[in-house]
């Protein structure tokens, strides 16, 4: 294993840090392991929380600020934040009009945001929670019940950032939210494995003919082992997974994005965007909004996710509002 590391075991600490560091517009609590915007929530509205695992950055920390979340709670490396790290990024933020929580759906997430929600009703701060659930890839696995939350996680995390900062409600927000991961689903495709550093080995082997279908973005592996496939067969085999569970008409414009895992060069990654781009326009599918990049990763994997969003009129009012975070920014 070769990291840029001082050691596995302060490795968040020491991100943490460095985060503190290059963005002057969060601040970085790195006794509690919470990130917010430097600058307090306006008072009377609703504030954005989420967070999870490390690992997976920009997720979630390099979405805080205007336009998306107020605080993300890092854990450790795919490991959920505890319930005290929530309840003090919710008490936090809190300026008395509520919080939605944004949180995947993972086990280890679900359980410890719920308990952290129980805690701030009892503080008197109201929440409300948008639950992600958008692979396709599987329904259940040894980290959920149902399906694993991906990268429909940005597309809420925006979108109901957006009607946030205009004054939307608690209830509004939240509903926002939910129907954007009612309308996204994501799928992808692994061409290694990670290395997390306290383990210092890939999470599984891959032969250098081989891909993993279906992957999770703690590494786990994925629904099938296949020979690697040309970036035209991948892209058509991501896109027909996910409209088969996501039927889209030419009269539905889709908020589209093209996700690197962390390890993929952007050169491919605008490659098998243009792959997927046709695959979608041969199926009718219009294309109104796209973003390429890494935005939801697995450390060092090398691989790719597909995410699709069925958008409204709304919806794409929203995803174009001004954004100022690390990670995503526009109209600014």
């Amino acid at each position: 294993m070769k990291k840029f590391l001082n050691s596995p075991d302060t490795v968040i600490d020491d991100a943490l840090a460095g985060i503190a560091a290059a963005h002057p517009g969060l601040a970085v609590d790195t006794r509690q392991r919470i990130i917010t915007r430097a600058r307090p929530t306006r008072p009377g509205r609703v504030a954005l929380v989420s967070g999870g695992g490390s690992g997976h950055e920009p997720l979630h920390g390099g979405f805080v600020g205007t336009g998306m979340l107020d605080a993300a709670c890092p854990g450790e490396v795919f490991t959920s934040p505890v319930p005290d790290q929530v309840l003090a990024a919710a008490t936090a933020v809190d300026s008395g009009a509520g919080v939605v929580l944004v949180v995947k759906n993972y086990t280890g997430d679900v359980m410890n945001f719920e308990m952290a929600a129980e805690l701030a009703e009892e503080e008197g701060v109201r929440t409300a929670t948008v639950l992600v659930d958008d692979d396709v890839a599987v329904r259940d696995s040894t980290f959920t019940a149902g399906r694993r939350g991906t990268g429909a996680t940005l597309f809420v995390e925006k979108i109901a950032g957006a009607l946030a900062e205009q004054g939307g409600d608690l209830q509004a927000v939240a509903d926002i939210g939910r129907r954007v991961n009612a309308a996204s689903r994501s799928f992808a495709v692994a061409l290694t494995a990670c290395t997390t550093p306290a383990s210092g080995r890939p999470g599984f082997d891959l032969a250098d003919d081989e891909i993993e279908v279906g992957i999770g973005i703690h590494g786990e592996p994925g629904r099938s082992r296949e020979k690697l496939l040309p970036a035209r067969d991948l892209a058509d085999l991501t896109v027909r997974t996910v409209l088969e569970d996501l039927p889209l008409s030419s009269e539905d414009p889709a908020i589209v994005m093209l996700n690197g895992m962390g390890g993929t060069p952007l050169l491919e990654l605008y490659l098998l965007f243009g792959e997927v781009a046709a695959r979608l326009s041969e199926r009718g599918v219009t294309i109104a909004r796209s973003l390429v990049g890494n935005y939801v990763t697995s450390l060092d994997m090398a691989g790719a996710s597909l995410t699709v969003c069925r958008a409204d009129d709304r919806m794409l009012e929203l995803w174009d509002a001004p954004v100022s975070t690390p990670a995503l920014r526009w109209g600014l």
